[in-house]
């Protein structure tokens, strides 16, 4: 499994950080994992609100992990977290105002539909509100204000997926776009089209709406045979793509983007062959690191620059180490 220089320095920084803020209680031992909710005493600073407010739809599980992330930094860093999300852009942009209004000490977010979100994000930051962005829009994440992006490269998580197609002597693929707009997803699969040598396709459907995605995707394999590759750009995709293969009596291979508990027992029983894990649980963690940080003692991590934390491209060889960290939530 490679996973980026950047994020485990990181990793191992924010780790010193839980050993300090926990020297009070007598040096308990941290646990085998990491906790969903946090533990241990909270660190001796001022109490802060930092506001997360993504472009999560409903049941997008991904979501869930970057919050189990942000909660135990926020319980070691004397933060109350709050979270908000919605896919519409102008809806999302309304929360980030509510946060603004809420008078929070800092702010993350999502630039998904940067068109739409991008005039409030700037206007939290000129109120003097630190904002982090994570998971989308890097390229837009300076031109708003944004201390930093936490997340991985997208264009070149795409690019990593074409090449392992190669490696796989694949052939024609599909990338299924799950929320049409999103500025990350369209990179993932310009990324995957510009190293893949064979043909690549994208099929746009509604991520919120699984069973008209799986149809969506079963009719796609059924009208075209020769198809031997579906890129999935999201782990609840992924699920509708394997059973729309099925249903479609098609040999493409299924691959994703994005961890579970179900794409590791999908990649176990090789009905996926490899997965693109950009640690979203590193996401959630690392942006409530930053705004305390850069709070309490006016750090700045990474100097401005983005904080990668992926891609790690995972297969069944994997699947060992990912088992019970995925049953966790926490990878």
């Amino acid at each position: 499994m490679r996973t980026t220089r950047t994020a485990a320095a990181l990793l191992a920084a924010s780790a010193l950080v839980v050993v300090a803020g926990c020297s009070s209680s007598g040096g308990k031992e941290a646990k085998d994992s990491p906790s969903k909710d946090g533990d241990g005493v909270p660190a001796a600073t001022q109490r802060l609100k930092i506001a997360m407010v993504t472009h999560s739809g409903e049941g997008d599980t991904f979501w869930d992990i970057v919050q189990s992330g942000a909660k135990v930094a926020a319980r070691k860093d004397n933060v109350e977290f709050l979270y908000s999300a919605n896919k519409e852009g102008k809806e999302q942009a309304q929360l980030v105002q509510a946060a603004i209004d809420q008078k929070v000490d800092g702010i993350i977010v999502t630039l998904a539909k940067p068109e739409a979100v991008q005039d409030v994000v700037k206007k939290a930051v000129a109120a003097g509100i630190p904002v982090v962005t994570i998971n989308s829009g890097a390229e837009f994440s300076k031109a708003v204000g944004a201390l930093s992006h936490i997340g991985q490269d997208e264009s070149v998580a795409g690019e990593a997926v074409g090449e392992e197609l190669n490696k796989r002597g694949k052939k024609k693929a599909v990338c299924v776009i799950h929320e049409q707009g999103n500025v990350s997803l369209e990179a993932r699969c310009a990324g995957v089209k510009k190293t893949f040598k064979g043909t690549v396709e994208n099929l746009n459907v509604d991520g919120t709406n699984t069973p008209a995605s799986t149809s969506s995707i079963e009719a796609k394999l059924q009208a075209g045979k020769d198809i031997d590759a579906v890129v999935a750009l999201g782990a609840p995709m992924a699920a509708a793509a394997v059973k729309a293969k099925d249903g479609a009596g098609s040999g493409a291979e299924v691959n994703t983007f994005d961890l579970n508990a179900e794409v590791v027992k999908q990649l176990k029983a090789k009905q996926i062959g490899f997965a693109v894990d950009q640690q979203p649980y590193l996401q959630g963690y690392l942006a409530i690191d930053e705004i305390w940080l850069n709070k309490v003692n006016g750090n700045v991590i990474g100097g401005g620059k983005p904080i990668l934390t992926g891609p790690a491209l995972v297969t069944e060889k994997d699947v060992p180490a990912l088992e019970k960290l995925t049953a966790d939530g926490t990878r």
